[in-house]
């Protein structure tokens, strides 16, 4: 009896942890109201919503986050992690700051992967979709039917202006199958690894946003 009661009492701690992670930053009504993006993959479930205020107005912040893609200035998170070592990009390129509906940034650097905007309003929102061919490994076209094994996920970026400063909200939503083999990888690996490298983001994309530098300390 005891040691059923240890098992639920770890297996409820270990859930709690999770709805924790998967709101870091973000209020309980962050957490659950509708933002752009939120339709992009069709049959998506639970979703991470992260969130952090900026002192700057959105047309700063919006200016570094334009620019992320592994063919563009990287992802501001853990270089060495994320983008195969290549330091992510510490100035303003004006070449990065146009994006449009259907374009594509690459994910990894050998371009096998990408993310396809799938909506976007300047100093607003940009929403980006990543459909993979989990075989494969390759991204696929997401208006073709899907392959038999694949994740197909969103990555909303909101950003909300507060007087002079900017409330940045990050929503990642996503469908994978084979269902069981996805959840337990988002268990064991993936919710833990995109904790670590949001939250990480989060923290570069603000200080970019409000000293222009990037933050190279951990």
């Amino acid at each position: 009896m005891k040691a059923t009661t240890l098992v639920l009492a770890g297996l409820g701690l270990f859930a709690l942890s999770r709805v924790t992670l998967r709101g870091t930053g973000a209020t309980r009504w962050e957490r659950t109201r509708a933002l752009p993006g939120d339709d992009a993959v069709p049959g998506a479930g639970d979703a991470w919503t992260m969130a952090t205020t900026i002192d700057a107005p959105p047309s700063a912040v919006w200016r570094w986050l334009v620019q992320i893609g592994s063919d563009r200035a990287g992802f501001y998170s853990f270089d060495r992690l994320d983008n195969a070592g290549r330091p992510s990009v510490e100035e303003i390129r004006p070449e990065w700051q146009t994006l449009a509906l259907g374009d594509r940034l690459a994910s990894t650097p050998s371009g096998r992967t990408w993310f396809v905007v799938s909506e976007i309003e300047p100093e607003r929102s940009l929403v980006l979709r990543a459909s993979i061919d989990a075989k494969e490994r390759r991204s696929y076209d997401p208006e073709e039917e899907r392959p038999r094994f694949f994740v197909d996920s969103s990555w909303s970026f909101v950003l909300e202006p507060l007087a002079s400063r900017t409330r940045l909200l990050v929503r990642t939503r996503s469908a994978a199958r084979p269902v069981v083999l996805a959840r337990l990888a988002n268990v064991l690996f993936f919710d833990p690894a995109h904790w670590i490298m949001q939250t990480r983001q989060l923290i570069r994309i603000r200080h970019l946003a409000e000293t222009g530098e990037l933050a190279h300390s951990t």
